[in-house]
């Protein structure tokens, strides 16, 4: 973290120079990752070089498909991190996503310094969603250190949350069956 620039920067370099290089992130390269960040920079400093994105799974797909199918209707995926947005934007961007019912996918939901922000969200969606609503943890997916806990909101705040986890955060119609966490899309069975 906060070397993406860094990084590249030296990706650019070394292209132009003609080597062929692969930017790795995690996740997909798109969504929170550095895809956007290198076609800023590239543009910036006039780089006319060839640039692929190749698509990956994103945490918060990989993390649904732990758990069963939050993200079976529609979605929105929110960073906590107050790193490179303001705190303001993202409290604004959480009530209207827990206004508009819509399941969340958090990215960046807690830090050793950044405690205060899962803690307002809980509040946040609680004003529109009742303590018993299904929220998925998923911290290291798809690593040793995979942790999968499937909790309500209400507890949200005692769970063992790192940056490395997701957490998805169900809507009024989000139901557990069995060991799975469901969205309904509206099927009529």
């Amino acid at each position: 973290m906060l070397q993406e620039i860094e990084r590249c920067r030296e990706a650019l370099e070394r292209a132009q120079n003609g080597s062929i290089v692969s930017l790795i992130s995690s996740g997909d390269s798109g969504v929170y990752g550095m895809a956007g960040l290198v076609l800023e920079m590239a543009a910036e400093v006039s780089v006319e070089i060839p640039i692929h994105i190749v698509p990956g799974v994103t945490a918060a797909n990989a993390a649904a498909s732990r758990v069963g199918a939050p993200l079976m209707l529609d979605y929105a995926c929110i960073s906590l991190s107050d790193l490179l947005v303001e705190w303001d934007y993202i409290r604004k961007r959480l009530d209207a996503v827990a206004q508009a019912d819509l399941v969340a996918a958090l990215y960046n939901p807690r830090s050793r310094k950044r405690i205060h922000q899962l803690e307002e969200t809980v509040r946040i969606f609680s004003k529109y969603r009742p303590f018993s609503t299904p929220v998925a943890i998923v911290t290291a997916i798809n690593t040793n250190e995979e942790k999968i806990l499937v909790t309500e909101l209400g507890r949200l705040p005692d769970c063992d949350v790192t940056m490395r986890s997701i957490v998805i955060i169900g809507n009024t119609s989000t139901r557990c069956i069995g060991q799975w966490m469901i969205t309904p899309r509206g099927y009529r069975l």
